[in-house]
């Protein structure tokens, strides 16, 4: 199955740190997470614009650092 087939067939799961108001929406794929080792990331406002993917390792660090840092807000 090619990548992008697997994007478009993806269940896509809003992060916990989005909030509701329609602003800072991140999505993330974590079937695809867990079957390739990549973690797909979109905006949710945009669910067919582009696509970032980072490997695994990458993505526990970028979270470790946003669970680390205090977002105003």
């Amino acid at each position: 199955m090619s990548a992008t087939h697997a994007l478009s067939r993806a269940e896509w799961v809003k992060s916990s740190y989005s909030n509701g108001d329609g602003g800072t929406c991140v999505e993330w794929a974590p079937a695809l997470a867990t079957a390739h080792g990549i973690v797909p990331v979109r905006d949710s406002k945009i669910p067919g614009g582009p696509v970032l993917a980072f490997g695994a390792e990458g993505w526990a660090s970028f979270v470790a650092a946003v669970r680390g840092s205090r977002i105003p807000g």
